[in-house]
């Protein structure tokens, strides 16, 4: 497996010596997300100070920009990092689509297949020079002339992750796209019986072999060199556990264990702003399920036993309201950088 870290800084003056960093400590990739602030700025930052790392983002969210612009950035992302671009999307649900971001809400998995589709269109025009005539139900582009056309690139072949939950968007993600962000609220047996068995029906649909798409995800990881750190960790994640175990979305993740009657449960109190009674409702049974737990010098062993032959890439799960430290760049490379 490969280790990456989810980048989050509120400055991005700060983004050229983490990146750095990072790559001397030994993370294969870095991630950005899009929360606070833009996936994709820190990483034209960190594409020109860096020389191996993958650089890419989990995720940007797509319906609120014209495929075109992503075609732009992705293209030039690409570029910078001599090639180590990965172009992560994912939907959003319909109350920040409509309610944050002013976008008129559709099926989103249609839509996203059709952006896929139209992104692929757009590189393919710009690296051979020809025309744009993508035409479906949900976008239309069909004007691309020169002055607008950027020029052709060494590595114009983009990897496109795409942020996967429930099973239209698995089989999407097997059938179109180079790797899947599996969605940090996950577990074992969550992967294994449903979100392989749809990723693979959609590989089957297309004809493709299972290492044609990488999981990705980061992991919720438990650990610290006191009882104090450990029990303060444990809490964290149960919190944001029961944080998005709140959204109906994500609810196959609780019913591969039967716990899907949880999910209307934790979503009234979130509307009442009850988050401590949220957290409660994860029982130590559920946060065993969603969280590996491990001294530091036993975190890699024990995420090599649980993740082993499932996913393809990890990183630690990082709270993103605040931005990411040295300490833990450190702390997580000495635990994890040449160990899985």
């Amino acid at each position: 497996m490969k280790v990456d870290f989810t980048l989050a800084v509120d400055d991005l003056t700060e983004v050229p010596a983490l990146a750095r960093e990072a790559e001397a400590l030994g993370f294969d990739g870095l991630w950005t997300a899009e929360t606070r602030h833009d996936p994709f700025l820190p990483l034209a930052i960190a594409g020109v100070g860096t020389e191996r790392v993958s650089l890419g983002t989990a995720i940007a969210v797509a319906f609120p920009r014209s495929p075109t612009l992503v075609a732009h950035a992705a293209w030039d992302l690409q570029r910078a990092s001599r090639g180590r671009f990965i172009l992560g999307l994912g939907t959003q649900v319909k109350g920040h689509i409509e309610r944050r971001f002013s976008v008129k809400w559709t099926a989103p998995g249609p839509r996203l297949r059709e952006y896929v589709l139209a992104l692929r269109a757009i590189w393919d025009a710009w690296q051979k020079g020809g025309a744009v005539a993508f035409r479906g139900a949900h976008y239309q582009i069909t004007l691309m002339t020169p002055f607008f056309a950027p020029a052709p690139i060494p590595h114009p072949r983009i990897p496109v992750y795409l942020a996967a939950v429930n099973a239209y968007n698995l089989r999407l993600a097997g059938e179109l796209a180079d790797g899947v962000h599996v969605h940090p609220f996950h577990s074992v047996r969550y992967l294994r019986d449903f979100a392989l068995p749809h990723l693979e029906a959609g590989l089957g649909r297309a004809g493709r072999p299972r290492a044609a798409v990488a999981l990705a995800t980061s992991v919720f990881m438990v650990t610290g060199r006191t009882a104090a750190e450990v029990a303060r960790a444990r809490e964290r994640a149960r919190a944001q556990i029961a944080f998005y175990a709140s959204t109906r979305t994500y609810e196959p993740v609780l019913a591969a264990h039967g716990w899907q009657d949880l999910t209307p449960r934790l979503h009234r109190k979130s509307v009442e702003g009850d988050w401590a009674a949220m957290a409660a409702l994860i029982s130590d049974e559920m946060l065993q399920a969603f969280v590996v737990e491990a001294g530091p010098d036993e975190l890699a062993p024990a995420l090599r036993e649980r993740y082993g032959g499932l996913l393809d890439r990890i990183a630690p799960y990082v709270a993103l309201e605040r931005p990411t430290t040295r300490d833990e760049l450190a702390c997580f490379a000495r635990a994890l950088c040449g160990r899985l």
